[in-house]
């Protein structure tokens, strides 16, 4: 019996480095499409102003964020420009950036860099994906104070809920929400936690790196330091079907 149960266990052991060697391949293979999105001033200091996350795709020379993500508007007189960041840290480039598409209902917003093309991630099937489907997400928490050092959090998609989150009172409702709830969509709730610097990151599966959904919202404590020291784990992202949507009734042609 005791041989049995050894056995087992080295079995679970060998399965368990298979796939961890497996993931360490992905997250290698998708960082090269992660990017962060934000604002460059060079008549500033600092020149460069990251507001969050999005993942190149298509022709690699698109990219994907959140259309809360970018800035509401940008000075002329100061020169200040929509950019994308790649690279990492000190070797980051920045590349000017269109935006060519938004979306407020989904959060979702499409841009169009100049330039060499990206590495690109690619998008999975539009199909949602089922409650306990393991998942990652790769991109820059806290990335005003931590820079462009891209980080991975992993997880599983916990829940397949609508869009609407219910207010405590009636004084909580807005115009926005009333809206939402007469064509609430579904969004996807996971258990791994995001920071708001997260917004924009690719949902991908760990297994096979395809994009399922993109991080929009993480509920958070009352002050910033909360969400540092005490975040709630709780959040959502936009499944990637909606994307898919959004593509088409802008009519891109991301290949």
């Amino acid at each position: 019996m005791k041989t049995i149960y050894g056995l087992l266990i080295s079995v679970t052991v060998l399965f368990s480095q298979v796939v961890q060697a497996d993931f360490v391949d992905v997250v290698a293979k998708i960082k090269p499409s992660v990017v962060g999105v934000g604002i460059h001033t060079p008549t500033s200091r600092p020149q460069n102003i990251l507001r969050g996350t999005g993942f190149v795709i298509g022709n690699g020379h698109f990219v994907v964020t959140n259309a809360h993500v970018l800035p509401p508007e940008l000075d002329d007189k100061l020169l200040q420009k929509m950019a994308v960041f790649i690279g990492s840290g000190k070797q980051a480039q920045v590349r000017q950036a269109e935006i060519i598409a938004t979306s407020e209902l989904y959060d979702l917003a499409i841009l169009k860099i100049s330039g060499t093309a990206l590495p690109a991630m690619t998008l999975a099937k539009k199909q949602l994906r089922a409650d306990g489907t393991y998942i990652a997400f790769t991109g820059f928490p806290i990335g005003s104070v931590l820079g462009l050092y891209p980080v991975t959090h992993r997880g599983i998609i916990a829940s397949t809920t609508p869009t609407v989150v219910p207010a405590q009172s009636a004084q909580q409702i807005n115009i926005k929400m009333l809206k939402r709830m007469r064509n609430p969509y579904l969004v996807y709730q996971l258990d791994a936690t995001a920071y708001p610097g997260n917004s924009g990151s690719a949902v991908y599966d760990m297994s096979t790196g395809e994009v399922l959904g993109i991080i929009n919202k993480v509920f958070v404590q009352s002050t910033k330091e909360a969400v540092i020291s005490n975040p709630s784990g709780i959040t959502y992202a936009i499944p990637v079907k909606y994307l898919y949507q959004v593509i088409k009734e802008n009519k891109i042609k991301i290949q």
